[in-house]
């Protein structure tokens, strides 16, 4: 039994500065497990989902996400945001 290779895509998104979302590191194996702890330690919400890492793999780190992709990154980034909000409440509250 082949054990699966961990891929990972790291995004950015400043609704102020950016287009749309861009490829900060993307990588499969060793690389993703660096950039998942790495998410892990600056506390990053991290999300598994096949369908977009297809997506985006093509993708080169500094560009944009492709149109195609915008719907569920932006399902994604309305989740971890509703996320951070609810977490923000808790800590104030």
């Amino acid at each position: 039994m082949e054990a699966k290779m961990i891929k990972a895509i790291a995004l950015r998104y400043r609704q102020a500065e950016d287009e749309a979302p861009v490829v900060l590191a993307k990588g499969q194996g060793l690389v993703a497990e660096a950039i998942l702890a790495l998410a892990r330690e600056a506390k990053v919400p991290t999300i598994a989902d096949p369908d977009l890492y297809k997506l985006l793999e093509g993708v080169e780190i500094g560009g944009y996400i492709p149109p195609e992709a915008y719907q569920l990154t932006a399902e994604i980034l309305a989740f971890i945001w509703q996320l951070e909000e609810e977490v923000g409440k808790e800590r104030s509250g």
